[in-house]
């Protein structure tokens, strides 16, 4: 049985929003300096909302923001990924580019295992994004200080 992915709708604002929210400290996502709403972003949403993968088009490489599974492990990641991949693709990106932080040991795993590679480190991102967003935490996973941003490129 697969499950389908579906490009967000009104129906989902609030659900996202709250996801946003609780999981990723409210909006905007600033990513590498630039601020992005999820109003303004493409999203893909995995079966009965149990993931999302909010991403950008407008430049090479193509940019996943945010990938949130809410049942780790289930695969949700990785179609949500393939789905970014496809969409990617279909607009002539030959790139796909994702950022995460130093403290998500886990992210950098799993994206390293779907094909990504290093690509760059931006010593202090997080901290000059707190100053502009105070929501973003001091402390992130595995008791590491957040401090910094890792991104990593998938050739499609």
């Amino acid at each position: 049985m697969t499950t389908a992915i579906r490009w967000k709708d009104e129906t989902d604002a609030q659900w996202l929003e709250a996801l946003i929210r609780d999981q990723w400290a409210g909006e905007p996502l600033i990513v590498h300096g630039t601020e992005y709403r999820l109003a303004d972003c493409p999203t893909l949403i995995y079966g009965d909302r149990e993931g999302a993968a909010v991403f950008a088009l407008r430049s090479e490489p193509a940019e996943l923001l945010l990938l949130h599974a809410l049942r780790p492990g289930a695969g949700i990641g990785s179609a949500l990924i393939a789905a970014v991949v496809s969409a990617a693709k279909e607009r002539g990106h030959g790139r796909l580019l994702v950022t995460t932080t130093n403290d998500n040991l886990a992210a950098l795993r799993f994206y390293q295992r779907r094909g990504f590679r290093m690509h760059g480190l931006r010593v202090g991102a997080v901290d000059d994004a707190r100053v502009r967003k105070a929501s973003i935490p001091l402390e992130g996973f595995n008791g590491i200080r957040l401090h910094d941003e890792i991104d990593l490129v998938l050739e499609i």
